[in-house]
């Protein structure tokens, strides 16, 4: 039990601050020995993880979870072994630390490179799924960024057991063993305590629901690089591929329904409807989706029940999604722009001027053609990993990997030279 909560988040932000500038001179062979060794020790150690893990799940209902919540809390076999791997996946990215970004030469014979160095200290808030304690951690650690996670209640023995394990193997290979620490206490009092250290925290990553997110932004006193929901469209053109287009939307809404990128509102061109509706309809109500329609669409779709002007604003994170017929090309994106989060937004069709447009006009931090919106990860994205999705226009936008995790300084080389 901790009784100081504001002692203990000075504590801990300082001990992140002075392990920060160890590792701006840590070396990429120990980065990468500690991201190998913590793979090593979670396969090992799985069958302890998944029993703390189920710990969490016991209490899952107490903290009022959906089932969609609740599988994303669940620790597998398959997910151990995939947190296992996405830290040999981060540890074999290029390190971006002393990346020289760009270089010249003055008249006067200056030399001015800007070059590649970490942010700092990160504080990183999250919730239910333990694995990316460890995606956090990896992506941090890598971009010589000590980090400070703070999971959610739901999660705290998972949670507990990861850091346990990732931390007892920095010291092994010389990093500084505050590079990663875990918030011990499920008060909330803690959030608002470390969202006041700007004077040690650098920047503040918020990943979770609405309502967090917007608690974050309203009392960070450091930068927060976040989105605050994913309402994403898919899109289908009169020339659309239908078939192609009906196996994206079952992708884009069913693959996983309670993440971000999945599709939450479709939008049909009118030339199409019919056709479309009719089969993707059906496809996704035997799928188990309900489908909140505008007129149009529910003269294609029976069982579609009426959508409000709401339901298009709407991140259901559920078997749910709202459907609207467009007369047009322009009329969708108008809509996506409207209605959407600039999150994540998908256009299906063969026309290259159609694709080209929507690419453009479309204001979200990714744009899938012909592809589904569950790609808008990184992972998929060739990142290795991330430790969340930006929809800001500043610093960073889109799936936040490495190099998000870093900025630059400007190293300026001389030979005595002096200003007149």
């Amino acid at each position: 039990m901790i009784e100081n909560i504001e002692a203990y988040t000075q504590q801990v932000a300082r001990q992140a601050r002075a392990a920060a500038y160890e590792l701006a001179l840590a070396t990429g062979q120990q980065k990468n020995d500690w991201l190998l060794r913590s793979a090593e020790r979670i396969r090992q150690d799985a069958a302890a993880l998944m029993q703390e893990n189920a710990k969490d799940i016991e209490k899952a209902p107490e903290f009022g979870l959906t089932p969609a919540a609740t599988d994303r809390l669940r620790l597998t076999g398959d997910r151990i072994e995939g947190m296992a791997a996405g830290l040999e996946e981060v540890a074999a990215l290029p390190d971006p630390i002393g990346e020289v970004i760009d270089s010249s030469v003055r008249p006067n014979g200056l030399v001015v490179t800007r070059v590649r160095n970490p942010l700092g200290v990160v504080f990183f808030i999250y919730e239910s799924r333990p694995n990316v304690t460890a995606d956090a951690a990896a992506l941090c650690v890598k971009s010589s960024n000590a980090v400070i996670l703070r999971g959610g209640k739901e999660a705290f023995h998972s949670n507990i057991a990861l850091y346990r394990l990732l931390a007892g193997t920095l010291e092994e290979v010389g990093l500084p063993p505050h590079a990663v620490q875990l918030v011990e206490t499920t008060d909330r009092a803690a959030v608002g305590h470390f969202l006041r250290e700007r004077e040690n925290i650098d920047v503040t990553i918020p990943r979770g629901g609405k309502s967090l997110i917007e608690r974050v932004v309203s009392e960070a006193t450091m930068p927060v690089i976040k989105h605050f929901d994913g309402v994403c469209h898919v899109y289908v053109d009169r020339d659309a591929d239908l078939q192609m287009a009906r196996n994206i939307l079952l992708n884009s809404k069913c693959q996983r329904t309670g993440v971000c990128n999945a599709a939450e509102s479709l939008l049909v061109h009118a030339d199409v409807a019919e056709a479309f509706l009719k089969e993707a309809g059906a496809e996704l109500v035997n799928a188990g989706v309900e489908i909140r329609g505008d007129e149009r669409t529910r003269q294609y779709v029976s069982a579609a029940k009426p959508a409000t002007d709401e339901d298009y604003r709407t991140e259901y994170l559920d078997m749910i999604i709202s459907a609207k017929v467009v007369d047009s090309l322009d009329d969708a994106i108008a809509h996506i722009n409207a209605y959407g989060s600039h999150h994540t937004d998908a256009i299906i069709t063969r026309s290259l001027p159609a694709a080209t447009r929507f690419s453009a006009a479309v204001d979200s931090a990714a744009v899938m053609v012909n592809a589904s919106t569950r790609f808008n990860d990184g992972g998929q994205l060739g990142l290795g990993a991330e430790i969340g999705i930006s929809t800001d226009k500043f610093h960073a936008r889109g799936p936040c990997g490495l190099r998000e995790l870093t900025c630059y300084k400007y190293v300026v080389q001389g030979a005595g030279q002096i200003r007149e």
